[in-house]
């Protein structure tokens, strides 16, 4: 087996918050700029700061860099609250056990590929005390597309394994489009879960090499570990 490198998406895939991030960030456009109509799309699969340039654009407001990290601030302090309010975070089906064997496994590092900012998921994976097993990561933070936060994540993995980052399979584990594409950017494998939005069929459909209902399936497992 080559060295693997597993880059896991947080929200939707890993755990659900309930509805926490979307809570925190309406919240922070109407304390910033007493708007509560800025974000009337999807976010899924979308980095935080492509939401956040994307909901600013849309009321008027010019989207510059510290416009978009001081909001950023804003909304990091009302995940925190909104993260403790919920009574419905949760761990999404399987993945405590999925990434628990990959862990012990070696050969492989175990990471994040999420387009939260780092701070955003230790948030959201410290709620349920499922940060620790993530050494690494690409995140929201390192890159605003998603596909290039992926390749930071991919080029951590590669270091954290000591092997250059070409000796090594590499494989996305997301819940959306975004997931499988920015897999596909980078020529990596992708696993969807149909635990967000998007149906097995979906995922499939846009590329992924494998897709699961969730990873509570033992095909989903062996998948991710390559047997």
């Amino acid at each position: 087996m080559r060295p693997t490198i597993l880059l896991f998406d947080v929200d939707g895939t890993l755990i659900t918050t309930g509805g926490a991030a979307r809570r925190a960030i309406e919240r922070a456009f109407a304390d910033r700029y007493g708007r509560r109509d800025a974000l009337a799309f999807p976010f899924d699969g979308m980095t935080d700061r492509a939401i956040v340039r994307t909901a600013l654009a849309r009321i008027g407001v010019e989207p510059a860099e510290t416009e978009i990290d001081d909001f950023l601030a804003v909304y990091l302090g009302h995940l925190e609250e909104e993260l403790e309010r919920s009574t419905t975070c949760r761990i999404h089906a399987g993945m405590e056990r999925a990434v628990g064997e990959a862990s012990e496994r070696e050969g492989y590092a175990v990471g994040l590929g999420t387009g939260n900012v780092r701070e955003g998921a230790r948030l959201k994976l410290e709620r349920v005390s499922f940060f620790t097993p993530f050494r690494f990561g690409g995140f929201g933070c390192d890159h605003e597309d998603r596909a290039e936060l992926i390749r930071i994540g991919a080029e951590r993995g590669a270091a954290h394994l000591n092997v250059p980052l070409p000796e090594c399979r590499v494989v996305v584990i997301g819940d959306t489009p975004r997931d499988v594409a920015a897999a596909r950017a980078i020529g990596a494998e992708s696993i969807g879960v149909a635990t967000g939005s998007f149906s097995v069929q979906d995922l499939l459909a846009c590329g992924a090499t494998y897709a699961f209902e969730d990873f509570a399936r033992e095909e989903a497992v062996a998948a991710l570990l390559g047997r």
